[in-house]
């Protein structure tokens, strides 16, 4: 028999089932249809500013929107038609929902306007469901009041009109933690591992969440495995580990049909790739940094209105509160704490982490609402008199309500001003591009969204978030970027680029003045749209050109004049290359990068590196006893011209390379035949004075090896 554990009020004893709470209590539809009203408002306010026409705030939103698209026409993950699977999408799950929603009719407008109403939709429900929630924690005060907290927050509103999966998001978390809520009494888990692998696929953040709810259920199963037969309490623990196994899925089928387990928007966006050279203690500081941030704004105290003042301080006492008086829900308690901690960390490891008004982790806000509710609940519990409670209950809800209320009009106006702002930008772009480009012409962009959906041409994504590959060339600079273009088979070269010079990705000015991006451009898009009174807008940039591209020098860089018989060549700044040869900077001071970048001489165009300290790379396909001449293209800077030339561990000599005063220059140094042992030797270009400024200090273009 199955052992039946302490259970609150809401639970029937005698019949063992839930009673009908959603039916019966009448706040969870008048708090589902608060929240639809909110949600509604904000979809009006965007319209309000867009002459009455319907527009996401966030170029990410048309991401997805492209993905259903394809998904919808029978194109599997294909951003354009006839491309590899991409896994640019950062919710697997909302692009297939979009894609359903396509291939039953809902095309263009219609696909946005059901992706808006989608996520309101899917808000109204968690709003709705958080009352719930409260009431079985604790009492139906607290479910209510934390129902229609959740239902007037402008940050959650915001994010679940937006055209993103943070309504979706939202409300498979509430109903996951709900589900295992009302399941744990009986150690019995149905529909929680269900739940929990929607939330595992909806985003990797949910994954965490729906980890350690699952983690919590098998602990639950395994304390009370004495009251269930043993067979059965093997399949319940197997059963909820059910998000786990589809977490895992996720990564093989990425694994699969990309190469690599790590999603398009991790490779791009993460700190542990957002470099050329990964450091570490920056990315100590880095997350640390982001962290605290988040930390601020959750306690409210940095002058945002993300939170109420203290939000944080009092959810961590309604955490206590639950610790301390229902000790039935302690494992729910270690679950969701460690889990959001984790979900913080993780977030807090993007570059793009407080971006979007924080959409990453608007999702988890009901929770942080509801436990600051019952913080709330907790504190006047503090009273001896009742009367006083009560009272004391829900006068200090009354304030935060008035927060929410006096907040709300001012979230409404972001979300009309961000989407006045995509309109001004990518999605005029987007129409731009369709009636002026020549048909089938390939657009390399930054945004990659709008101008995909709306624009009717292949588009290349130089960020790496619909275009495999990218990613960490983008990551590494300009120089690198140039080259992964370059290596592109001559059709499958952008003829056009829609982009903006500042970050995210790296600056479109070389490609300019190089002349790879002619000059002057096809179009040029001012965002008009009003900055907020901070001078922030949705988008990182104040104008967006189109380009045309002059590729007639692709690949000049890659040709230099050598003694003897060229052997092998190390193209600096190419990660193809650069990964053939084993090639690595060895830079002179922790936390330094070496940003690529890209020049031109003449008719010449190269990438390169800005070095300080030195270099080390493998040369291959030697001819072994032949001395081996090493030349190379470097722009040397500052008062150190030596570096010291090392080949498989022993020291071949100085190498002094003066300054010139030309854009790079070409210098060679002979390595002794006895060094050549083999086919492939390891050679090293070292400071000559290890640990002590002065350093080497030279941009490094490429090295030629020939016998």
């Amino acid at each position: 028999m199955t052992q039946v554990l302490e259970l609150p009020d809401e639970v029937d004893r005698t019949s063992r089932r839930t009673r009908r709470v959603l039916g019966a209590d009448p706040a969870f539809w008048l708090t589902v249809a608060l929240a639809a009203l909110v949600g509604a408002l904000f979809v009006v306010s965007g319209m309000v500013w867009n002459q009455g026409k319907l527009i996401a705030p966030l170029d990410d939103a048309y991401i997805h929107l492209q993905y259903g698209q394809q998904i919808g026409m029978g194109h599997f993950f294909q951003f354009n038609t006839g491309d590899d699977i991409s896994a640019g999408a950062s919710s697997v799950l909302y692009v297939l929902v979009l894609g359903a929603a396509y291939a039953a009719g809902l095309h263009g407008t219609l696909l946005l306007a059901f992706a808006v109403g989608f996520g309101v939709l899917c808000f109204a429900l968690a709003a709705g469901l958080v009352t719930v929630l409260g009431t079985r924690l604790v009492s139906r005060a607290v479910g209510v009041w934390s129902g229609v907290l959740v239902a007037l927050s402008g940050p959650l509103a915001w994010g679940s009109a937006s055209g993103m999966e943070v309504g979706l998001v939202m409300l498979l978390v509430v109903a996951t933690l709900l589900a295992f809520v009302t399941e744990q009494p009986w150690v019995r888990f149905r529909w929680t591992p269900v739940l929990g692998a929607l939330l595992a696929l909806v985003r990797t953040e949910g994954l965490i969440l729906a980890a350690a709810l699952g983690l919590a259920a098998l602990w639950t199963i395994f304390r009370y495995r004495k009251a269930v037969a043993p067979g059965r309490a093997v399949r319940r623990g197997l059963w909820v580990l059910l998000p786990l196994a589809v977490g895992a899925a996720q990564l093989l089928f990425y694994k699969i049909a990309t190469g690599t387990a790590s999603a398009n928007g991790i490779q791009s966006k993460s700190f542990l790739h957002d470099r050329p050279v990964f450091w570490a203690s920056e990315f100590a500081d880095r997350t640390v940094a982001n962290m605290r941030a988040f930390l601020g704004i959750f306690l409210g105290f940095d002058g945002q209105d993300f939170a109420f003042p203290g939000a944080l301080l009092v959810s961590a006492a309604g955490m206590a509160y639950v610790f301390l008086t229902r000790p039935t829900w302690r494992p729910m308690l270690y679950a969701v704490t460690g889990g959001l901690l984790l979900v913080l960390l993780s977030v807090s490891t993007l570059n793009s982490a407080l971006a979007h008004e924080l959409r990453y982790v608007q999702p988890f806000m009901p929770l942080l609402i509801l436990f600051a509710v019952i913080g709330v609940h907790g504190l006047t519990r503090l009273a001896t008199q009742e009367r006083v409670r009560r009272i004391g209950l829900h006068a200090a809800l009354v304030v935060l309500l008035v927060l929410s209320l006096v907040t709300l009009p001012s979230w409404s106006v972001r979300f009309g001003r961000a989407t006045a702002a995509i309109r001004d930008t990518d999605v005029s772009v987007g129409q731009w591009v369709r009636g002026n480009l020549p048909p089938g012409a390939i657009v390399a962009v930054k945004d990659v969204g709008a101008v995909a959906y709306f624009g009717g041409h292949p588009v290349l994504d130089l960020i790496g978030l619909g275009t495999n590959g990218f990613a960490a060339p983008a990551n590494n600079g300009t120089g690198s970027l140039y080259e992964a273009l370059k290596h592109l088979p001559p059709a499958q070269r952008p003829a056009y680029f829609a982009v903006y010079d500042p970050w995210p990705g790296p600056s479109m000015q070389p490609l300019k003045d190089v002349g790879v991006l002619k000059m002057p451009g096809e179009m040029s898009f001012d965002v008009q749209a009003q900055p907020d009174l901070g001078g922030r807008l949705i988008v990182p940039f104040r104008q967006l050109g189109v380009y045309r591209a002059d590729w007639s020098l692709a690949g000049s860089g890659d040709r230099q004049e050598v003694p003897g018989e060229l052997r092998d060549y190390v193209n600096v700044g190419d990660l193809r290359s650069e990964g053939e040869h084993g090639y690595a900077p060895v830079l002179a001071q922790v936390g330094t990068q070496p940003w690529t970048t890209l020049a031109r001489v003449g008719d010449v165009i190269d990438s390169a590196r800005p070095i300080v300290g030195g270099e080390t790379f493998t040369a291959h396909d030697l001819v072994p006893g032949r001395p081996l001449t090493i030349t190379s293209r470097t722009a040397m800077h500052g008062t150190v011209p030596e570096v010291r030339v090392v080949v498989n561990g022993v020291d071949a000599g100085m190498w002094t390379r003066p300054e010139q005063k030309t854009t790079w220059s070409t210098y060679s140094f002979t390595v002794p035949a006895e060094l050549v042992t083999s086919p492939s030797v390891r050679i090293e270009i070292q400071q000559p004075r290890p640990l002590l400024n002065p350093y080497p200090d030279y941009t490094s273009y490429g090295y030629w090896l020939s016998q």
